[in-house]
């Protein structure tokens, strides 16, 4: 969780590599880069100046608002406080994740994710570990954990618990399919070699 305006640039930085951004003239016109980084923004002040006065509450409205429209503009509804640094958004598309669920460093996620409740009274959300990568289509309900370093498969229905990590996981209902854990999938985990090639 981003606490200080060193977490806000260290966040950005992590993202920026995991997204395998180069700073450039093209930086400003990407779309899910500009997103990650309101998100970051409004983040950093929802946790440290959204109390801090008059100014501070107006400056988090202002971001807020920005953020709220790339949202729309990108198709995310990814609420703040969920993600850890090193998030890496594929591309634009639905992707929908409950306020609640809480999902490590260095996320890889595609389109048409969802993370979620299970039906019923109590809103019991996913915990996902450090270094997952998340398929398009995969669906995550329910109080589950899933351990770092896991892959998951596209389409996959993810509604029982993985707490060890370390593997591929895919299918509905998702199973363990492999012991390939997810740091072939995700760019900020990759070999300096792979991440050349």
């Amino acid at each position: 969780m981003i606490r200080s305006s060193k977490d806000l640039q260290d966040y950005l930085e992590a993202d920026r590599i995991a997204l395998r951004r180069e700073y450039s003239s093209n930086l400003y016109f990407d779309e899910v880069w500009k997103f990650q980084r309101l998100l970051r923004r409004v983040e950093y002040y929802m946790n440290c100046r959204k109390h801090a006065g008059l100014w501070g509450k107006l400056v988090y409205k202002f971001w807020s608002i920005r953020f709220h429209a790339q949202s729309i503009r990108c198709g995310f509804d990814i609420p703040p406080n969920v993600f850890g640094p090193g998030l890496s958004i594929a591309h634009r598309g639905t992707i929908v994740v409950h306020p609640d669920a809480r999902i490590g460093a260095n996320c890889r996620i595609h389109v048409d994710v969802v993370i979620g409740t299970r039906p019923g009274p109590d809103d019991l959300v996913p915990t996902l570990g450090d270094n997952c990568y998340i398929g398009p289509g995969a669906k995550l309900f329910g109080d589950i954990q899933v351990g770092p370093n896991t892959a998951i498969g596209a389409n996959s229905v993810v509604n029982t618990s993985f707490p060890d990590g370390f593997c591929t996981i895919a299918g509905a209902p998702a199973r363990k399919v492999s012991d390939t854990p997810s740091t072939e999938f995700i760019i900020a985990t990759r070999s300096h070699n792979k991440t050349l090639g």
